[in-house]
């Protein structure tokens, strides 16, 4: 393992000669980013498929693709990101000008996880760039393929006192998080994500953290059943379910439950064929541990769609679980996996105490062509960001800050918000000198009237 206390001292030094700040430097660093991914593309799609069984549709579609789609976002807009921002300034600073300059934090740790291990590595660090900083990243040990793959792409494309990879345990990262870095990034479990902070703070190290929680996908019963179950479907399933914003639990208006898993049950089929277990591009379970955390859950209510598991190929089926008590262990933690418990509502406000009785969710899903029950759901219910007859592809977008609130996450980041992340926005007055108001000094007689007139409630 490498001295991460000196890599990160190497690291200081070199952001403090300057270099990494100008418009040209970020751009071309970000252009060599992107060239390299391009030309590892078939390396990158090898290693997902060694670590999680990733098709290469999947790949592409929610690792490779949108991350072309950040760094492009990123490169376009980069210089008017860059540039200082004019502001208005009050009646009681006459003469002065405002401005917002953003400058970079300094040296980041960007700690991912092992569930889209390429992406949510690369995304954040398109805006450690962007910004202007030093970046040291530490990939998930349970994707020991990508984490390779990250591993030289950055050696052969960076210098290491600008950016480099650094592997291993959890060992690794309490030592990391431990060190005075100037902003810490971390994708992960809540758990963790509470040992990230708490690591943290001895150092005062700002620290934003991607988590994730049980989201909750309603389906109303005004819902086009058959499309929002392709959907459902798509959003839970893929990656066997090991997505921080996939679809934790369906809450169902009664009167189209029925009609819902029937037609989830024909989506999966349509997606993974009559036997999931079997198919060649149904992802496995990145772990021994997780997948025998994941069985155990299959005992918590009885599965209408799917049940399965092949202990060999650490392969669960996709499952909808109904007949789940609210206190089952299934619903006391996020799942990650591709099992789905099913519930019954009456009418949206029955619904909405549900999802609120629960800690804030990463993500809101809602199936319903009816706009004021659409706002009726999204404005009583706190939640990071999410879909209105859709799932997950608020993720995907650089127009949108992705984020959670509460336990499912602090900050976001994707676009220009990637790019505020990781900056600070320096605030910077200029004062006239061409004249001076004297009642601003305590020696101005009566000074205080005209003070209070500027001032006034």
């Amino acid at each position: 393992m490498a001295n991460v206390h000196q890599l990160l001292e190497r690291q200081q030094a070199w952001f403090r000669t300057g270099e990494s700040r100008s418009y040209a430097f970020r751009l071309t660093q970000l252009k060599k980013l992107k060239q390299a991914v391009a030309e590892r593309e078939a390396a990158i799609l090898a290693a997902l498929r060694a670590d999680l069984n990733k098709s290469e549709h999947e790949a592409y579609t929610l690792e490779i693709g949108p991350f072309y789609t950040e760094i492009n976002f990123a490169i376009k807009h980069l210089r008017a990101w860059m540039k200082p921002k004019r502001v208005r300034t009050p009646m009681t600073h006459l003469g002065s000008r405002s401005t917002i300059m953003p400058e970079p934090l300094g040296s980041v740790l960007i700690i991912s996880p092992w569930n889209y291990p390429f992406n949510l590595t690369l995304t954040p660090l398109i805006g450690a760039i962007a910004a202007g900083n030093t970046a040291i990243l530490k990939p998930s040990e349970l994707s020991p393929a990508i984490s390779g793959v990250l591993e030289s792409l950055a050696a052969e494309s960076f210098q290491p006192e600008y950016i480099t990879v650094v592997q291993g345990g959890a060992e690794t990262s309490r030592e990391l998080v431990g060190l005075p870095f100037d902003h810490i990034f971390y994708t992960g479990g809540t758990a963790v994500g509470k040992l990230v902070m708490a690591a943290a703070a001895p150092n005062l190290t700002p620290v934003t953290l991607e988590l994730g929680g049980k989201s909750p996908c309603i389906v109303h019963h005004d819902a086009s059943i058959a499309l929002a179950a392709r959907r459902i479907a798509f959003g839970k399933f893929l990656n066997s379910g090991q997505t921080c914003v996939a679809p934790d639990y369906l809450l169902v208006h009664r009167s189209v439950k029925g009609a819902l898993l029937e037609a989830i049950g024909q989506a999966v089929t349509s997606f993974y064929g009559e036997e999931p277990l079997k198919h060649p591009d149904y992802g496995r379970i990145a772990s021994r541990r997780h997948y025998e955390r994941l069985k155990s859950f299959l005992q918590d209510g009885k599965a209408v769609i799917g049940g399965g598991s092949d202990d060999e190929s650490l392969r669960i089926a996709p499952t909808i679980l109904e007949d789940v008590a609210w206190s089952s262990p299934v619903m006391q933690e996020e799942i990650f996996g591709p099992i789905l418990p099913v519930f019954t509502y009456e009418d949206p406000q029955e619904a909405i105490a549900l999802v609120n009785a629960r800690p804030r969710p990463l993500a809101l899903y809602v199936f319903s062509q009816n706009e004021a029950v659409q706002r009726q759901f999204t404005s009583s219910i706190s939640f990071g960001g999410g879909c209105i007859n859709d799932t997950m592809l608020h993720l995907g977008s650089p127009y949108l800050p992705f984020g959670g609130v509460g336990q499912s996450g602090i900050g976001s980041y994707h676009g220009e918000y990637s790019f505020r992340t990781f900056s600070h926005m320096k605030s910077v007055l200029k004062q006239t000198t061409a004249f001076d108001f004297p009642f601003r000094y305590p020696s101005f007689k009566n000074g205080i009237k005209i003070i209070r007139m500027l001032m006034k409630p």
